[in-house]
Formats: C-alpha cells, sequence, structure tokens
C-alpha cells in the first residue's frame, strides 16, 4: 500500500448552524486571507497534462467557450489558461474560432483529436469544475488557520448566549474545553437543552478562513468546499489579486447525527462524477465539528469511538483512495459529541480518555424552567393566565413525575398557540389548554383534579466533570 507522507495534521447528512460570530471578529480583507493569484501554471502546483484535461472537458461540455468562460468555471486566471491553450493549439487539440478587441473575448473549439481525447479524459473522471489547490497548499492553509489558535474569553461566551438561560458554569466550562483545544462529551436526558447547546457553540468559531473548492492529491480530485456545510463571507476578494480555487469562508460548524455510519467517515469516490467527496469531518476542518445522537448511530458505538481514537489523539487521520494510497490529512476541529448516554456507558476507558470535558446538562431549577416558559409565550404571542405556569407545575408536572427540562415549554405552548388559532380562541395559556396540550404531546395527562403539592426542584444543577 502506498502511503502520500504529509506532516500531521455517500458521506452523513451535514447541516451548517447559521449563528452569526461574536463580535470579536476581526474584519480582514479578503484578499489578506486568501493566497494570492498564481501568475503562471508553475505556481498553481498542478500539471500542464491534469489542467488541459479540465479545458478539454469543459470545451467538450461547452462546445466554443471563450476565455472569460473558462476563467470563472476553472477559477484560474488569462496568464494559467493562456499558457495552457498555447500548447493545446501546438498539438492540434484545439482551434481558434473568434478572436475579438479583448484578450477575453477569445473563442475555441476541439478539433477531432481534442475530442478523441476528451472523451478519454471524462471517462477517466467527469470532474470539470474550479482547478483543485495541490495538497500541500491545503496543509499549510490548515495550519497557519487552525482553529486550535481560537481563543475566546467569558465576553465572548456571554454575548453568544445573550438571552439564553442557561446554568453559566456550563457555558464557562465547554468554553474552557475549547481553548484548551479538547474534545467535548455533553451528555443527559433526551429534550435538555444538549443539541441547541453545541449548536449555539459553534457561534464562538469567529473570524474566516479559506477553504478549496478541491484538493489535487495522489491524481485524484477531492472536493472540500460545500455550498451546504460551507458559508461564504460577505465578500470575497478580486479575482486579479486572490487564488480564485479558495473560498473565504466563515469557520465551518459541521453536524453528524444518527444517520452516521463508519463508511461515511471515509472518502468516497462519486463513480458517475468521478472524484472524491471529503467525509464530513474533513469539510469542518478550521472548525467545529458535532457529532449528534452519539451511541444511536446505525454502527456499534464501540466501533465508531474507535474510529476516533488516532484523531482525537493525535490531530491527524488516514484516509485511503481506491488506488490504495494513503493520504495523512489533518483533523483539525474542535470536535462536540452530544448523547443521552452517561460517559460510563460507552464502556470505552481509552476513548473517554481522550476526551477533554464531560458535561452533564439536566433538568432545569424551577427559577430557570420559569424563566423558559415566559419567553417562549412572548416569542409565540400567548398572553399566560396569573397562575398558568404554577399550574404547569402543580397539576401536570408533579403528579405526572416528568423533570423540567428545556424543551417543555416550547413544544407545549406550541400546541396551545395551534389549538387557539384552530378555534378562533384569544391567545391565551389557560389551565385547560395546557392540559390539552400536556394530553396532546405525552399522550396521556394527570386527573383533573389532582392536588397543589408544594414545588419540587428537580435537580436544577448541571455537574461537571472531566
Amino acid at each position: 500500500m502506498n502511503t502520500i507522507p504529509t506532516e500531521p495534521k455517500r458521506d452523513a447528512q451535514v447541516a451548517h448552524l447559521p449563528y452569526p460570530p461574536p463580535s470579536r471578529e476581526v474584519h480582514a480583507k479578503p484578499g489578506a486571507l486568501l493566497p494570492p493569484a498564481p501568475r503562471s501554471l508553475e505556481e498553481t502546483g498542478l500539471t500542464q497534462a491534469f489542467v488541459a484535461g479540465l479545458v478539454l472537458k469543459s470545451t467538450l461540455v461547452l462546445g466554443r467557450p471563450s476565455y472569460g468562460v473558462l476563467i470563472e468555471r476553472h477559477c484560474l486566471p488569462l496568464a494559467v489558461l493562456d499558457d495552457v491553450f498555447a500548447f493545446l493549439v501546438r498539438e492540434h487539440l484545439v482551434e481558434l474560432t473568434h478572436r475579438g478587441k479583448t484578450d477575453l473575448d477569445v473563442t475555441f473549439r476541439l478539433t477531432d483529436a481534442g475530442r478523441v481525447l476528451a472523451l478519454e479524459e471524462r471517462a477517466r473522471s467527469s470532474y470539470s469544475g474550479p482547478a483543485p489547490v495541490t495538497l500541500d497548499a491545503y496543509l499549510d492553509c490548515v495550519s497557519d488557520h487552525s482553529v486550535r489558535k481560537l481563543r475566546v474569553s467569558q465576553n465572548d461566551v456571554w454575548a453568544v448566549f445573550e438571552g439564553v438561560v442557561m446554568d453559566t458554569a456550563v457555558l464557562d466550562s465547554a468554553a474552557a474545553a475549547l481553548n484548551a483545544g479538547r474534545p467535548l462529551l455533553i451528555h443527559g436526558p433526551a429534550g435538555s437543552g444538549k443539541t441547541f447547546l453545541a449548536e449555539r457553540l459553534g457561534a464562538l468559531m469567529g473570524g474566516h478562513v479559506p477553504v478549496p473548492h478541491a484538493i489535487y492529491a495522489a491524481g485524484e480530485v477531492i472536493q472540500i468546499y460545500d455550498p451546504i456545510v460551507h458559508v461564504d463571507a460577505a465578500s470575497q476578494a478580486d479575482g486579479q489579486s486572490a487564488d480564485r480555487r479558495w473560498r473565504l469562508c466563515e469557520r465551518p460548524v459541521v453536524m453528524s447525527g444518527g444517520e452516521l455510519t463508519l463508511d461515511e467517515l471515509d472518502l468516497r469516490r462519486d463513480e458517475g462524477a468521478g472524484f472524491y467527496q471529503a467525509p464530513p469531518h474533513m469539510k469542518a476542518n478550521m472548525g467545529m465539528y458535532i457529532v449528534d445522537d452519539l451511541g444511536r448511530q446505525r454502527v456499534e458505538p464501540r466501533d465508531l469511538l474507535n474510529r476516533w481514537l488516532r484523531p482525537l489523539d493525535r490531530g491527524v487521520d488516514f484516509l485511503t483512495l481506491e488506488s490504495g494510497n494513503r493520504l495523512v490529512l489533518p483533523f483539525d476541529v474542535w470536535p462536540v459529541f452530544s448523547s443521552n448516554l452517561a460517559p460510563e456507558q460507552f464502556a470505552d476507558d481509552a476513548f473517554l480518555r481522550r476526551l477533554g470535558s464531560k458535561l452533564h446538562v439536566g433538568a432545569m431549577s424551577i427559577d430557570h424552567y420559569r424563566a423558559v416558559f415566559d419567553a417562549a409565550c412572548v416569542s409565540l404571542g400567548l398572553v399566560p393566565a396569573q397562575d398558568a405556569f404554577d399550574y404547569l407545575l402543580h397539576r401536570l408536572h408533579l403528579p405526572s413525575g416528568k423533570a423540567y427540562l428545556a424543551c417543555f415549554p416550547m413544544d407545549l405552548l406550541r400546541l396551545v398557540a395551534a389549538g387557539a388559532r384552530y378555534r378562533g380562541d384569544p391567545p391565551e395559556v389557560t389551565h385547560d389548554a395546557l392540559y390539552d396540550a400536556w394530553a396532546s404531546y405525552f399522550g396521556s395527562a394527570p386527573a383533573r383534579d389532582g392536588g397543589h403539592p408544594p414545588p419540587v426542584d428537580h435537580g436544577g444543577r448541571t455537574y461537571i466533570t472531566g
């Protein structure tokens, strides 16, 4: 098996989590973060044969493309394409069909020999998009913009979580894990707010990073940039000053859920397109990678955890191409795992040792639960009866033994609001409305004539270990 030596450093459903970056972000000029535009074919790091193949495949598809069209399609400057077309003309693979008044107003078409070669190139790989960057260039970029260089302050955290009801000790411990460059496990019962917390932490991924459309390694194209995951910066550098094979993006935040499998963590070749898609954690490089519902994937938890041991320990991942070439790639993410299982249920001490922090997010205190209830009423435009919250505690929660979980107020009040709209009633939170919402949500409800036991705080403390 061949190995491509480097320095350390179909995918699961992934979603970008669109929270605004913290206010501390420095707004640098886009051109200052992107590499400079290559002035020659040599500066692209790509071979003449590879770029010529891209151009031939595009010309096959487009018919008679102009320089301007190909510049946009392949994100290469005129100087680079001019060298390539001079070679193709000399080899009688393309011919000039039009020359206008500007350098960009030049069109070409394939010769018979060029068409044959273009079809052969397309049979090997149909990729004809933006020219990739080299593996070395990608490794240098990840090193320069590593998430491990990111630091957050308590003010940053408070700004991101402004208006969110949550134990400040949890937030402080989560931010400390980020500053230490250590993974984070958030565990607790379903509905306690673990996924919300993980998503919101993504807003701490401030700043912009360059993300390549694709990389070229061991003769293969691996697509990195994904518009579903990567969010472009508000402005990109103009094509004359910066290398447009890169996109300036917000630091990525990628989530994989219960659908994650081991195969989706490796490079996978799209046979129809003839190139590879990067796995989700590779798309998350220089940012955050969230594994939600850990333990509920379609693979044994132990197998999934074993897959993470080397990346968590060494900060690199080994990915293999179908050719057998093995790539050593950076695992430059802040990993955040969310699970309904307690740490001891994973029964994998080697994995747990590599987790820097384990945060338990459980039931809320009564005061916090009331604050969430009141905020949900305001959000939904509902007017609660004076004793609506007491009714929820005394007549519904306590008789049923349900803990005060963060998801319940909004879920119940959405049903209240929906029922009021359906009946044409005023948007009020009454006893009957809460009772009906509870019965609908949980499938049953306590008897309506229950007593009024005193409120009990269902463990409103959040335990922190690690």
